[in-house]
């Protein structure tokens, strides 16, 4: 026999509650921020989110999209690859089905497929290796940043056409994305017939750079460009000058945050970088800066206007073909966005068709200016 099924008060409340909760999380569009939180590289991770819940916060201010507010859920990478597969796991089990995803180009590498296998649209506003999307060919994943394959050749013809030097050496971390801007920057540069003296590794985590200086003392080098993150570049900035090497050094944007100033102090003054070029000055940008500023958030790094515009992206794609991915990854592969960093225009690979790099020069009070 069957017996009568019986609900005590309790037990409505949580039930009455429980599909409350269900309600309000169907009336949220969740996107997942999985960015470095701790670690060394965390001001990248800061600069993402500052563009993101800022372009987030305007959107829901307007009223969401197709009545729905975006939900932003922060989620820490690390920039280590090996927390790349755990974090984008994180954003499947939150149920966001879209992502602005991981600054950094081992994380990305390492995390693609579990955006691709989950049908998760995923745009990195920061993750510059090729690698990153010509492993497999993604159909859900995009950036609004260009390649290292754009930003190396760029870095390069400035070096030989701008600086002229007569010896150069191209350093890097030996890291995913640091080799591999350094690599293009290094190939790049023996098209233009400039002379590369070395083509050398260091270790990422070491406090003491003389044996590489030593070497590039006796090699007559007059141009060092390194391809890492400011953690190392600060200290070879710093230890070149205490030992005497007064030479010009370059780096690609990931070198380029506050945290650099503090490592190198007065041997920063000089320092060549590649960066987006500065969007904040961009017109028709002056409301967006403003949002900025009101939210008690800087707008000046390399990575806060590209994000941005990865969320408007996803909020123009959504509201045009609705909330599945699929659709959506379809729309942004064959549609033109007007966003906070131009025109965007992706590639079938997700690649931005075009992008604005630019070259800043650093002086010795750790300002920066766009030559």
């Amino acid at each position: 026999m069957k017996l009568p099924q019986r609900f005590t008060p309790l037990a409505v409340a949580i039930g009455a509650l429980a599909l409350a909760g269900a309600v309000q999380a169907a009336d949220t569009i969740k996107i997942g921020i999985p960015q470095p939180m701790t670690g060394p590289n965390t001001q990248y991770g800061d600069q993402i989110q500052a563009g993101a819940l800022t372009a987030i916060e305007a959107i829901n201010a307007k009223g969401g999209v197709n009545g729905k507010k975006f939900e932003a859920i922060l989620i820490d990478d690390g920039c280590e690859p090996k927390q790349a597969v755990p974090a984008a796991n994180r954003v499947v089990n939150a149920g966001a089905k879209f992502a602005v995803a991981h600054a950094c180009s081992g994380v990305a590498v390492a995390a693609v497929n579990v955006y691709e296998q989950e049908g998760i649209v995923a745009i990195t506003p920061g993750a510059t290796s090729p690698l990153v999307t010509d492993t497999g060919k993604p159909h859900y994943f995009f950036r609004t940043i260009g390649r290292d394959d754009q930003q190396g050749p760029f870095a390069a013809r400035y070096i030989a056409n701008t600086v002229k030097p007569k010896k150069v050496a191209v350093l890097h971390d030996k890291q995913t994305y640091g080799s591999g801007v350094a690599t293009q920057v290094k190939d790049a540069l023996e098209k233009e017939k400039v002379n590369i003296a070395m083509f050398e590794g260091i270790n990422v985590g070491d406090s003491d750079y003389s044996a590489i200086i030593t070497k590039l003392k006796s090699a007559g080098v007059d141009f060092v460009y390194f391809g890492g993150y400011h953690p190392e570049l600060g200290l070879l900035l710093r230890q070149a000058r205490e030992q005497g090497l007064n030479v010009q050094f370059m780096g690609p944007e990931g070198t380029a945050n506050q945290d650099l100033v503090a490592i190198a102090g007065p041997a920063i003054d000089g320092l060549l970088v590649t960066l987006p070029a500065d969007f904040t000055k961009m017109p028709g940008n002056e409301g967006i800066v403003k949002a900025f500023k009101d939210a008690k958030r800087d707008p000046d790094g390399a990575f806060q206007m590209p994000a941005y515009a990865a969320v408007q992206v996803l909020a123009d794609s959504i509201g045009a073909v609705g909330e599945d991915p699929n659709k959506v990854a379809d729309h942004m592969h064959k549609t033109g966005f007007d966003t906070a960093i131009g025109k965007v225009d992706f590639d079938a690979k997700g690649d931005l068709k075009d992008f604005e790099f630019a070259v800043f020069k650093w002086d010795k009070d750790g300002k920066k200016t766009q030559l």
